[in-house]
């Protein structure tokens, strides 16, 4: 046998193979996605251009680089008149101001749908536009209309490009446990949510995951995110064969997690690609970060779980139909990401996602990988359900931390 014959080299060159097949994407697709995204103006940023200009009552407002406490702080030395103020003069700042009072968020957030609602309504009629730009606006003019609904607490939302948002299900300020459920590939505002397939998209996984966490744990207070607020890749090109979008998207979900009010324990439910986003997140998280979970991922951009640098416990599942098992669990100058999460040289703890069906099945209601998660959010690890017999994914945990 020839050295080129051994199965380790074999599985070297099948994965340089695949590697090839993404650069041919790149050339015809990704390089594309990237270019259209440069020399765009973004409404946040001439939000946040007008805050830096902003006064209130002769004082100059805090700046938008202040911390989460100081701004927090400032906020709270305001009536609520002054507040509200602030919330209707600059809805977009203010709606994405890590730090500000949650409620005046869900506010700020609400004037903003609607500004952005009303241009998307005089789009959809602008004869400037072709047929398929003006259904285009319709789509996110319906949307957005459905996000403005009554009980719907939006944290987070920009209207650039594909848009961004993120929504709270639950009481996030008076929450012990919060989760947060960070989706992957083609995620935006439009994909946000869909009445087909509900439990695919990151409102229906969310929802799903609040229910579960209820039922298991029996009234705990828990508040669960739905965070599609990074840019998140278009399609499989390079954006998802690169940490390209999720090294933006981890400092988005560090700056999340930080602001987060009171003093609740935090849980990460990465799926896909969100799981690289996770991964790159990892060695910035705070010590309120407790759990890292991730399904269906192509790598968290490390070698071992060890070397993610962080203090909270890493899970990981798969199911035996997820096509995202035959990626090349590598990375070669920059391209793929690294090891797979559930072998065991990686050293997850491995769960059952038994029920679970394909790519995007994770959350679906009465799968062992929606149950297992449930567990985690509420602190339940004597209750989780190990991929394996030797129950080792429970090892070293104390039964039940459930508040």
């Amino acid at each position: 046998m020839t050295s080129l014959d051994s199965p380790p080299q074999l599985n070297v060159w099948r994965a340089l193979l695949a590697l090839a097949v993404v650069f041919v994407m790149l050339a015809t697709t990704g390089w594309t996605a990237v270019r259209h995204h440069r020399g765009t103006s973004s409404p946040i940023e001439a939000a946040r251009s007008a805050w830096a200009h902003g006064h209130l009552d002769g004082r100059r407002l805090p700046g938008l680089d202040s911390s989460p406490q100081r701004i927090a702080r400032f906020f709270a030395s305001l009536s609520v008149h002054q507040r509200t103020g602030l919330a209707h003069r600059y809805p977009l700042a203010v709606g994405n101001m890590n730090g500000a009072p949650v409620k005046l968020r869900y506010r700020a957030n609400r004037i903003a749908l609607e500004q952005a609602r009303t241009i998307e309504h005089g789009r959809m009629h602008d004869r400037r536009l072709s047929a398929a730009g003006q259904q285009d606006a319709g789509r996110r003019m319906h949307r957005l209309e459905s996000l403005m609904r009554p009980g719907r607490k939006i944290l987070a939302f920009d209207p650039m490009g594909a848009g961004r948002v993120a929504e709270v299900i639950g009481n996030l300020d008076k929450a012990k446990r919060v989760s947060v459920v960070v989706p992957g590939v083609d995620t935006n505002l439009l994909t946000f949510q869909r009445s087909d397939r509900k439990y695919t998209a990151p409102v229906g996984m969310a929802r799903a995951l609040y229910r579960a966490e209820r039922s298991a744990g029996h009234g705990s207070r828990t508040a669960v995110i739905a965070w599609a607020d990074y840019t998140a890749p278009a399609g499989l090109g390079v954006e998802a064969a690169t940490a390209m979008r999720a090294e933006s998207g981890a400092v988005r979900l560090n700056a999340l997690v930080r602001a987060l009010p009171g003093r609740s324990t935090v849980a990460l439910y990465c799926h896909s690609y969100g799981s690289v986003v996770c991964g790159v997140a990892a060695h910035d998280l705070p010590d309120r970060v407790t759990d890292i979970a991730v399904a269906g991922s192509p790598g968290m951009r490390a070698d071992k779980a060890s070397k993610l640098g962080t203090g909270a416990r890493v899970w990981a599942m798969r199911d035996s139909d997820d096509w995202i098992q035959d990626v090349p669990y590598m990375e070669v100058g920059g391209f793929g990401h690294g090891a797979d999460p559930v072998s065991a040289a990686f050293g997850a703890r491995v769960l059952s996602a038994r029920g679970a069906t394909g790519h995007a099945g994770y959350f679906e209601p009465g799968t062992q990988s929606l149950a297992n998660f449930a567990e985690i959010g509420i602190g339940a690890y004597a209750a989780v359900r190990c991929a394996h017999e030797d129950d080792a994914c429970r090892s070293g945990l104390s039964g039940s931390t459930t508040t």
